[in-house]
Formats: C-alpha cells, sequence, structure tokens
C-alpha cells in the first residue's frame, strides 16, 4: 500500500491511496486540469481511480468532486449528511457511508470515522490492506478518544497541524473566524496534533505525514518541529504534504 498528497490546504485537498490495482481518492478541492496534471505526476490516469471518497462538504474538499467524478464515472462515497450538503446524492455508488462501518473497495479496505468539525457528517478515513494501516485526519477541531483509538497502531499517519496557535492569535483574521478555526470544532494545531502522536502506539509508525497546513499561520519547519517532538526524531523524517507540490508515493511495504 501507498499513498501521495496531491495538494493539501486551504486552496484545495486531494489524496491518493493505492495498494494493488486499486487507486481511490480522498477529497478533491481541485479542478480537473489541476487533478489530471498532478496524478501524471504519480503516473497515474483519472480514469483508474476506483473511487472517490469525500470527507465534507467544504469547498476546498469537495469542489472539485463532480467534474472529476463525471469526467471519468467514477463512483463517489460519502456520509448522507455530506452528500446532502455538496449536492452529490445522485453520485453516490449505492447507500451513504456510515461511521465504524467498513466497507472495501476492491484491494482496499476502508473504515470510516467521525471527527469533531463544522460540517454536516464528516468522516475520516483509515485504510488497510491486510497487512498495513494508513490514518488519515485532517478538518479536525479537537482529538477526542474516539479519534485516537481509530488511529492507534497505524503505520502511517497523515495529522492535520493547520496552526500555530500564536501565529492564529496575532494574525489577520477577524475574531470570529480564529475562533473557529482554533475552537473544537475547527482544525488541529501544531500543539494538538502532536500531543496526539505522544497518545498513540506508533511502535509500528513508518511515516508521519504533516498536512492542512495554513499558508497564513504555520510553516513546514514549525509543523515538523512539533511532531519530531513527540516521536523522538529529527525533524527530516517528518513529511509535509503542502499545497501546489503535494507529496511525492509514501510506501508502507
Amino acid at each position: 500500500m501507498r499513498f501521495a498528497h496531491l495538494a493539501s490546504g486551504s486552496r484545495g485537498n486531494a489524496l491518493v491511496v493505492s495498494h494493488g490495482g486499486t487507486h481511490v481518492l480522498v477529497d478533491c478541492g481541485l479542478s480537473l486540469r489541476r487533478v489530471t496534471c498532478r496524478l501524471a505526476e504519480l503516473g497515474l490516469a483519472p480514469e483508474v481511480l476506483a473511487a472517490i471518497l469525500v470527507t465534507h462538504e467544504h469547498g476546498d474538499h469537495a469542489s472539485g468532486v463532480r467534474r472529476l467524478a463525471e469526467a471519468h464515472s467514477i463512483p463517489v462515497f460519502a456520509s448522507a449528511g455530506t452528500a446532502r450538503a455538496a449536492g452529490l446524492e445522485d453520485l453516490l455508488a449505492g447507500e451513504p457511508l456510515h461511521a465504524e462501518r467498513p466497507f472495501t473497495v476492491g484491494e482496499l479496505e476502508i473504515h470510516p470515522y467521525t471527527v469533531p468539525h463544522d460540517a454536516r457528517e464528516p468522516l475520516q478515513f483509515v485504510f488497510g490492506d491486510g497487512r498495513r494501516r494508513l490514518g488519515v485526519l485532517t478538518d479536525c477541531g479537537h482529538p477526542t478518544p474516539h479519534v485516537r483509538a481509530a488511529l492507534d497502531g497505524c503505520h502511517a499517519l497523515v495529522l492535520e497541524c493547520n496552526h500555530d496557535p500564536e501565529a492564529l492569535a496575532q494574525g489577520s483574521y477577524p475574531p470570529p473566524v480564529k475562533a473557529r478555526v482554533g475552537g473544537d470544532w475547527g482544525h488541529l494545531s501544531n500543539p494538538q496534533a502532536a500531543a496526539l502522536l505522544t497518545r498513540l502506539d506508533t511502535t509500528a509508525l513508518r511515516h508521519v505525514v504533516a498536512a492542512h497546513l495554513s499558508e497564513r499561520h504555520n510553516t513546514p519547519q514549525q509543523a515538523r518541529r512539533a511532531l519530531a517532538a513527540s516521536l523522538d526524531c529529527p525533524p527530516e523524517e517528518i513529511h509535509v504534504a503542502c499545497q501546489d507540490g503535494g507529496t511525492p508515493w509514501l510506501d508502507l511495504n
């Protein structure tokens, strides 16, 4: 199993997860042209995608889903609340997703789980191939015990490191926006992501990716330092998913 970000941040998100001949996309907040170009850089074409999984309806995660799905006849998977809020109900592949109800797409096992975020019915995902597990967590206001249980013991983690609290407090956002981003239904800060790591079983961990970084209120260096301190490893061992370049393929095997 391997994975790569096409892009990560407030201007658009997309993550591809692959195992064997199965390739799925998590979110699509990018234009059809941008998705096609980034997939090509990873050696993939849009028509090989077996599914698009949508975490929630916010535009940076869902704005490009319909165009991509319709252009290449790709099944869409989302919760009922997300599908309604994003206007994607007609594209769903069967029944809406339910938290804690695992399902399979090709050779991938997928476990949806709930997160606290200011969206209609948001889900995040843990992927498995029978031997390895990849946990994905972005757009989460605070790490609940439920979130910790879902991510415990994973072999790779994508963790939101949205902002540095001091930078957010001193930034130019209006007070209501600051309260929303830094609140319990907003986005994880660097210290919150680092604290989550310390409470997980990381003995099998091979890759950690800091994702969904704010371009105004965070830096790759700050995110790396925070997560590396929790793992007692050099900051260079922490990957960062950036807005314009995503990440290269990261292999779990």
